[in-house]
């Protein structure tokens, strides 16, 4: 037996005993039975751990297969309902793709994920890492699954000092050297998870790794410092004004964002622009605003922002944009992430 395929065969093993539960998976011991995971839910899990946790992801997947049990469920989704479950997710075009992705599924291929690496890049919001995780996990095909977890363990077991982004072309080599032709899904997942609870970021659990004698890193003493990464730049902060417009019958006044852009397609209050320049943006109605000393920080990806709050009571007129929500209806929760922020600044001046 290559060196290669032991050490498939150790990972694997490990795998059997250790592998974490999650609610889109099918545990090792059922896979090797036969039994085949469910593309849609792997594909949906893929999407939203994006640039997510786990540990996040775990509610709100389970969450959109109780509402949407299927690709063609999902695909007569409203908008609206999906960008609602969505909200606290972050990352919103994830959830725009969601839609898109889905419909194409059903008007395109019947309803069932093609198994092949072209027709899965052709679907909105796939590149390459999701297309190889569904090719992989789903239809247990060969496919090189690079995740940030893999991308440390290839690091750290061959001692790659190249810093990542540059290395991420020599560490898929890597990969793709030790994947196996068989239980191609198990041993995607086995990384990672090795990657998740062993070769974790500070403090890798060396001594009970099933790789240790084969890591390069660890050998040279050098494995809890890999990846190199190649420093970030410090995020900008941007500013901008958030007007909250209250009913004498409480009904709240909400927006929904374009389609385009940051939070696209979820709902919000009218106001500025984020871009730190003097606005010209008009009041969405006429009404006596107030400021709050409190404003809102949050951060993005790519920026810190800072929303002023303005905020008016007992409103009359019809607004220049947005409509207004009945106490009834209107759902926090359904917000994203700073929209609710804004909110729960806002609600303490409530009478």
């Amino acid at each position: 037996m290559t060196k290669k395929n032991n050490m498939a065969v150790e990972i694997l093993s490990w795998y059997d005993a250790n592998a974490r539960e999650m609610p889109w998976r099918i545990p090792p011991l059922n896979s090797k039975m036969g039994t085949i995971p469910n593309p849609y839910y792997i594909w949906m899990s893929e999407v939203m751990l994006q640039q997510t946790t786990v540990a996040a992801v775990k509610e709100y997947f389970v969450k959109f297969i109780t509402l949407w049990p299927t690709v063609d469920d999902m695909a007569n989704a409203k908008d609206e309902d999906v960008m609602g479950a969505w909200a606290g997710l972050g990352y919103y075009a994830r959830a725009r793709n969601l839609l898109k992705c889905a419909r194409v599924v059903k008007d395109q291929y019947g309803g069932k994920f093609p198994c092949n690496e072209k027709d899965l890049l052709s679907l909105p919001g796939i590149g390459p890492y999701t297309a190889a995780a569904i090719m992989s996990i789903a239809f247990n095909k060969k496919a090189i699954v690079l995740d940030g977890n893999i991308e440390r363990v290839m690091s750290r077991i061959y001692a790659v000092q190249e810093p990542l982004p540059a290395s991420k072309k020599d560490l898929w080599l890597l990969a793709s050297d030790l994947t196996p032709e068989n239980r191609c899904g198990d041993y995607a997942q086995s990384v990672m998870d090795l990657g998740a609870t062993i070769c974790t970021p500070r403090n890798p659990k060396c001594s009970i790794c099933p790789w240790n004698y084969n890591c390069e890193g660890l050998i040279r003493g050098i494995a809890d410092g890999l990846p190199n990464k190649t420093p970030k730049r410090t995020k900008p902060t941007r500013a901008g004004t958030a007007y909250v417009a209250i009913r004498n019958d409480k009904s709240i006044l909400l927006e929904r964002r374009s389609e385009k852009g940051l939070l696209g397609g979820m709902l919000g209050w009218p106001g500025s622009d984020w871009d730190n320049v003097p606005s010209n943006y008009t009041e969405p109605l006429k009404a006596d605003w107030h400021t709050l000393n409190e404003s809102v920080r949050h951060t993005f990806t790519h920026f810190h922002l800072e929303l002023t709050i303005k905020i008016a009571f007992n409103v009359k007129g019809t607004p220049r944009v947005g409509k207004f929500i009945t106490k009834e209806n209107f759902k926090p929760n359904d917000l994203p992430t700073v929209m609710r922020k804004v909110w729960i600044e806002a609600s303490k001046f409530l009478k």
